[in-house]
């Protein structure tokens, strides 16, 4: 029996079963719930479990063009857990832990399309550059009336009501978020700041900086799955989708990063507020690779409604020093916290996929010494109104993806096969439905 295991099952001896799970291309996490005494074979043998598990798109339903279903015969794999996750969940009556899983080939080989293994690839390789990823993430949501997800019944006095910095709102919630921070000490998951966003109903929690990235990745992983449990609690619905209504703020997911050295210190400390030519070589590789790694910051059909002008989310490659309006801010504060917050992700992104992209882009901009241009001072939005060079719809951002040879290196081909045949086919099938708003507009004209 593992250490791990062994110490778990010591200090939480109630423990009847255990849920295990791993997370797909889309962020969502599939899996079982077993029993207790299953965990020891699990940690010793690892757990047979269908391949096709991680080419599902978003509703569940097979993509056959990812290759992990009939061309397999639907063949196991083998999946493992990681270590450091076992963790009760204190969110479910009966008493319950929970452990993440990886995928591996029966010849223990990481699995091409388990996007864990995408991003240990990328830490590793900056790694034997000499360079430690430091990052953390924060994340924004709605908190909905379970029975009534429209505006109308979102958490808040005043629908209509702007809550930014609401502290009444927090304290309406305290019940609902004292809950969340009981769970995540007893997750191990440093959650800090909570605050009320712009919009009624809407959330965000900030994680603590790692300089273990994939710890800090695991953590936000394991924090959506603690608040939709937590929330289920109070008969209330945690989203993460980018955005779920027109008239409100979109949700995004910002992932902070700097990079370390051997001693520990921050390689872009500098008493110059835009940090040092290391930095600013980063940000040139983000903005460089933004336009063909969209698809990854916003993979779903709705995530493209989220980019509107004014709105706090991004709509263009930029940056600048203390400034909102861009997609790359290096934040105030103390030389030694200087770093990079990259904006354009949505809630609804796979924190994974998304975190491997972004250090992927700032070790592109170091190799090619990449020069990002003057910083966007004042009113980012008003300086981008010409032609805009991200991806206007899920389509575009689709064929730019397959297009790019920095997400094939980035992501791996077999991965990247993975997630365009289960975008294409979510696509495919998105665009074919007709809506209220079709109706409305063309059945009478």
């Amino acid at each position: 029996m593992s250490n791990e295991l062994k110490e778990f099952l010591a200090q939480q001896p109630d423990i009847e079963a255990v849920q295990l799970y791993i997370t797909d291309s889309s962020g969502v996490a599939r899996g079982k719930t077993a029993s207790v005494g299953e965990l020891e074979r699990l940690y010793l043998h690892g757990r047979p479990v269908a391949g096709s598990i991680l080419g599902l798109d978003i509703t569940g339903t097979d993509v056959d063009e990812t290759g992990l279903v009939w061309d397999t015969g639907d063949a196991d794999l083998i999946c493992r857990p990681v270590a450091g996750t076992l963790a009760r969940a204190p969110w479910l009556s009966r008493p319950t832990a929970q452990v993440m899983l990886s995928m591996y080939t029966l010849n223990s080989e990481p699995a091409p399309a388990d996007p864990r293994h995408v991003l240990a690839r990328t830490i590793s390789r900056l790694q034997g550059r000499g360079l430690r990823p430091v990052l953390a993430v924060e994340l924004e949501f709605y908190v909905l009336q379970e029975t009534d997800a429209s505006p109308a019944g979102a958490i808040a006095r005043d629908p209509g009501h702007i809550e930014a910095y609401s502290l009444a709102r927090l304290e309406e919630l305290a019940p609902v978020f004292d809950e969340v921070y009981v769970a995540a000490r007893a997750q191990g998951i440093p959650a800090e700041t909570l605050m009320s966003e712009y919009a009624p109903g809407q959330f965000e929690i900030t994680l603590a900086h790692r300089d273990d990235a994939m710890r800090a990745v695991d953590e936000a992983v394991m924090l959506k799955r603690l608040l939709r449990g937590v929330a289920a609690r109070h008969d209330l619905l945690v989203t993460f989708m980018a955005k779920p209504y027109a008239d409100l703020a979109g949700s995004g997911m910002h992932v902070h990063v700097s990079l370390a050295g051997g001693n520990g210190q921050n390689l872009f400390a500098s008493d110059d507020p835009s940090g040092t030519p290391l930095l600013r070589h980063a940000i040139g590789g983000l903005k460089a690779t933004i336009a063909e790694s969209l698809l990854v910051f916003a993979p779903n059909g709705s995530s493209y409604r989220r980019f509107r002008s004014q709105s706090y989310a991004p709509t263009a490659a930029s940056w600048g020093v203390n400034n909102r309006s861009v997609s790359l801010r290096v934040p105030v504060g103390p030389p030694d916290s200087r770093h990079i917050e990259h904006r354009i992700a949505g809630a609804d992104a796979n924190p994974y996929l998304v975190a491997a992209t972004v250090l992927a882009g700032l070790e592109r901009g170091i190799d090619r010494k990449l020069d990002p241009g003057p910083p966007v001072t004042g009113n980012g939005y008003r300086q981008n109104s010409g032609p805009r060079e991200l991806p206007q719809t899920w389509h575009e951002a689709i064929d730019r993806a397959a297009a790019s040879e920095f997400l094939r290196g980035t992501l791996g081909e077999g991965f990247l096969k993975v997630f365009l045949a289960i975008k294409r086919q979510e696509c495919d099938r998105f665009s074919a439905q007709v809506t209220e708003l079709d109706r409305a507009w063309y059945l009478r004209s």
